[in-house]
């Protein structure tokens, strides 16, 4: 029977992000994804003007139904919330739906580049924190680990070197660990290059069996969305059964092809980038078809 996961997150008509972006990569995963959407907007709030419809209050009238069917779902997948009402809704539908053998799934929202989006006061960072302290994985950029952790951001803006960054954020994601939080995936880790000098940008996957890294040229634009694709495959791997340090490389690749087309070809940011013609590295044939190579390499 095909694995289900209930996706919460807003639904943008433009921007590739969100839902969009959810609904794509999880369905290419041979998952079914499951969405229960927060708001409805015409386009993501990175445009300068956009229609935003709060649904909040029908998000309970929603999963409601979902209890007289008596539906299971394999796992839950929680994305960008708009406010503490949003999350707590998000806590009472886990109450319903989340079982022992679903897995919880939660990207902390919260800001980037050092900055703290302005709605996310810090009334509503310890809200998020109670919904971390749930999950299963989370996949905090280093700005929200850094709000997670009451980490100072201008502590590690100053490092360069890899090995330090890498360190601090391994350090960091363990210290969520003893909170509650089983698995971290930190995104966004920016460095250069000892041999090359060349500006990466990495990701780091923690969990108690230890910590993998994964890093890809860093090309100099940031996109709308990629947040979300990128855990959005992971949601994917863990409800097919992928380890997380495969899954991490899985999403880095995907998206790393995705933003060199987009900026060969001048795609605006707010439109997100150009990865529907790589969905089909998320297909199961396609995975088992590299773990083929990595075992006869």
């Amino acid at each position: 029977m095909t694995k289900k996961i209930a996706v919460i997150n807003d639904l943008s008509g433009f921007g590739k992000c969100s839902l969009t972006a959810a609904i794509s990569a999880i369905a290419a995963m041979g998952v079914q994804p499951c969405p229960l959407p927060t708001a409805v907007l015409s386009a993501q709030t990175g445009y300068p003007s956009y229609y935003c419809d709060d649904y909040t209050d029908r998000m309970e009238l929603i999963y409601k139904e979902w209890e007289k069917m008596q539906v299971h779902f394999d796992g839950i997948y929680t994305g960008f919330m708009a406010g503490g009402h949003q999350i707590r809704k998000v806590l009472d539908f886990l109450d319903a739906f989340y079982k022992k053998d679903t897995f919880l799934v939660v990207d902390p929202v919260m800001g980037d580049n050092g900055n703290r989006y302005p709605i996310f006061t810090p009334e509503l960072v310890a809200e998020m924190k109670s919904l971390v302290s749930h999950a299963d994985i989370i996949t905090p950029n280093l700005t929200e680990l850094c709000l997670l952790t009451g980490t100072d951001y201008h502590m590690i803006k100053v490092m360069t070197e890899e090995k330090h960054l890498v360190t601090v954020a391994e350090q960091m994601a363990r210290n969520l660990m003893t909170g509650g939080t089983k698995e971290v995936l930190v995104t966004g880790i920016r460095f250069a290059d000892e041999e090359s000098g060349e500006e990466m940008m990495g990701n780091l996957a923690v969990t108690k069996g230890g910590a993998s890294f994964s890093a890809f040229p860093f090309i100099g634009e940031s996109f709308s969305g990629t947040g979300d694709l990128f855990a959005s495959v992971v949601a994917g791997g863990r409800a097919r059964g992928d380890s997380l340090a495969d899954t991490m490389k899985l999403a880095g690749e995907m998206i790393e092809r995705a933003i060199r087309d987009s900026v060969k070809n001048n795609v605006p940011r707010n439109d997100g980038v150009d990865y529907e013609k790589y969905l089909w590295m998320l297909g199961e044939k396609n995975r088992e078809a590299c773990m083929k190579e990595q075992v006869s390499g």
